[in-house]
């Protein structure tokens, strides 16, 4: 799952992008309205955490011009407001969820992966591809009944290439998926993480889920 997190106060975005982090999600930042509406048109988030209360430009706004711009992430605005208007006004803006400061880090969590449910129905609770299964809010992945122990970032990986079986991704959509935009793209990182998962997901079971597609990227076999 990757987040962008629109905060222009610097300690309150970092303490929610390190807690989605600590969470497996990856996470960027954007410190104005502006900034936020820029990044969001440049890559498919998964979520977009939304502050109201932004430097430049209005955020309501900013929100219905993310979706004129034809942005669809799931959104979940921070407010320090209670009103009743404010929270009308936010969700009329095409935001989908409202949560007022303060408020718990486990419960922004847990709106966050409820939003992903609910924004993208066509993603079941549980993925499937064989015998590989995995539930992305319990963290947990199995080959038949199996448990397989991942690290957040394996397990990202995973996660991207269960939700589109049978497709090529590149190196570099994996990356988008596990990683922010800070890290270095040229990186051998991925393959890296392919071969961690072939030990841990093929190599003890006989199978050969993870398939290598010569300058191109890797693909998830549909029955592995």
């Amino acid at each position: 799952m990757r987040v962008l997190v629109v905060e222009d106060e610097a300690r309150m975005a970092s303490v929610i992008s390190r807690s989605l982090t600590r969470e497996g999600m990856a996470t960027d930042v954007a410190r104005d309205g502006e900034e936020a509406i820029g990044m969001a048109t440049v890559v498919d988030y998964d979520a977009i955490v939304l502050d109201v209360m932004l430097p430049r430009g209005a955020v309501f706004e900013g929100c219905g011009a993310m979706r004129d711009r034809g942005v669809l992430s799931p959104v979940v605005m921070l407010t320090a407001r209670d009103a009743v208007d404010d929270r009308v006004a936010g969700l009329d803006s095409g935001a989908d969820d409202y949560l007022v400061k303060p408020f718990a880090l486990a419960e922004l969590h847990a709106r966050l992966r409820s939003l992903l449910r609910r924004g993208r129905p066509e993603r079941p609770t549980v993925l499937h591809a064989g015998s590989l299964s995995l539930d992305p809010a319990r963290r947990e992945v199995r080959r038949g009944d199996v448990p397989i122990d991942l690290s957040t970032k394996e397990f990202a990986l995973l996660e991207a290439m269960m939700r589109r079986p049978g497709e090529v991704l590149t190196r570099l959509e994996l990356i988008e998926h596990g990683w922010d935009l800070a890290y270095e793209t040229q990186s051998n990182v991925i393959d890296v993480y392919i071969r961690r998962l072939r030990r841990k997901l093929d190599e003890p079971f006989g199978a050969s889920s993870l398939e290598t597609v010569r300058g191109v990227g890797y693909r998830l076999r549909d029955h592995p």
